[in-house]
Formats: C-alpha cells, structure tokens, sequence
C-alpha cells in the first residue's frame, strides 16, 4: 500500500511542527520542511518516539526546482502526498520608508511565491487522483494591513488571492483549498521573549495553543466535501477584532 503523506512547508518548532505530529498521530506520514534540515532533527525523533513515522527534508521553498525535486522525491521514495501545508511566516516590521526593495521582494518570496510553487506541485500531483487538501496559513494581514507591516501584508493578501483562485479552480476537482487566519499571538517562544505582555495572557487562555490550531487543520482535511471550509479565522476570546 501507498503509504499517506502529510506534508508541512515551513515545519517550525511551533505551529508547523505541532501540525506534522497531529497528523502523524492519525497515522499519516509526517514530512516536515525547513531550508536547514538539520533544524528537523528534534521533530522528527518526537515523531518517532510517539510510534508515527516522519522524515524532515531542507528545501528553500522560493526556488523553484527545489521544490519540483522535493515532490518528486517523496512521491518517488515515501508515497503520496495527500495534504500539503504551506506554513512559512515571513513577518517583519519597517516603516514604509525603511521597506527597501530586497526586504519586500523577499518577504513576498516567501510569504507568497514559495506558497504559489508549493500549491502549484501539490495540486499537480492531486489533479489525476481526484483527492487531497491544500491548507495555506494566514494571518490578520491577510485581511487588514497595518502600519509597518507593508511587506508582510503584500505577501499574505496575495496569499489569500491565490488560496482563493485554487479553490475555484480545484474544488470540482475534489481538491480542498483552504485558507486560514491565525489572528493573535501564538505560543512560541519567540513570542514569549519578545513580545511578554502578549505572553502573559497564556494563563487566562489569552494566546493561541499551536496544538489546537493543528487539531483544527486535521478537522479540515476531514471535513465531507458537501460542508467544505474555504476560510478558518482562529483567535483567542479576548483578542480585539
């Protein structure tokens, strides 16, 4: 038998990582993909260590042939990918008139364009075999951009757009493309060290717990197609939207 792959783009030690152990859990094949691969090396042994199976690959999601090489490789060695998450941030702060050229095109890269080859392939495996989802993750940028933050609301609007565009596309297809929006502060360390007010609402349930964003992507991909989601927002109860 094929073996099912879960395949998460931008495996970080946070929501991507708690995304590739729920679906491991389920007994899907997590592959988790950051540029360093050594980087993957704690989740996949937690993998592991929890009996799911799990291979981490270095792939730099903004070129083109990597990524074209990296799906053949897993479709060729592993087996097929089924759910395909593309799970890169790409968030920084600039005034507008601090933005240069290079910071905003290679925000776009990544927030965007590597989420266009990422779907581009998964969809291009998916199409002859009439199944799989497509989850992109967003952000409040997606939606509402805010001062300082002209790249990265470039990059997650364009996002949507596409997200949107696929699921028109590849939804009669039996393709699920859906696009979600993680709105507020997410339990990571990064947040705890930077931003500690925000942190310190973790007590009263304040912040977002990666593992139960990650149980509402498994809901996602097995959700009946005649009740598909196509956008999720996600926030904590006290967040101001």
């Amino acid at each position: 038998m094929t073996a099912k792959v879960a395949l998460v783009i931008g495996a970080g030690d946070a929501l991507g990582g708690a995304i590739a152990r729920r679906f491991a859990r389920e007994g899907y094949v997590a592959v988790g993909v950051r540029r360093q691969q050594d980087k993957l090396t704690a989740l996949v042994e937690a993998i592991e260590a929890e009996g799911g199976k799990a291979f981490g690959f270095g792939c730099d999601a903004r070129k083109e042939e990597e990524v074209i090489a990296l799906f053949d490789r897993i479709e060729a060695e592993i087996g097929q990918v089924e759910v395909c998450v593309f799970n890169i941030g790409a968030n920084v702060r600039f005034s507008i008139s601090d933005t240069t050229a290079r910071v905003y095109f290679k925000v776009w890269e990544m927030g965007c364009f590597a989420g266009f080859l990422t779907g581009r392939e998964a969809a291009r495996r998916m199409e002859p075999r009439g199944r799989g989802t497509i989850l992109f993750t967003g952000a409040t940028a997606s939606v509402r951009g805010r001062e300082g933050f002209s790249a990265f609301s470039g990059a997650k609007h364009a996002l949507r757009a596409l997200a949107q565009s696929m699921a028109r596309e590849l939804g009669p297809k039996g393709i699920h493309v859906v696009h979600t929006l993680i709105d507020g502060p997410i339990d990571t360390q990064w947040i705890a060290e930077n931003f500690p007010e925000s942190y310190a609402r973790k007590a009263q349930d304040g912040i977002l717990d990666p593992d139960h964003i990650a149980d509402n992507y498994w809901h996602l991909h097995t959700q009946p197609r005649d009740s598909w989601t196509h956008e999720l927002d996600l926030r904590p109860w006290s967040e101001s939207w």
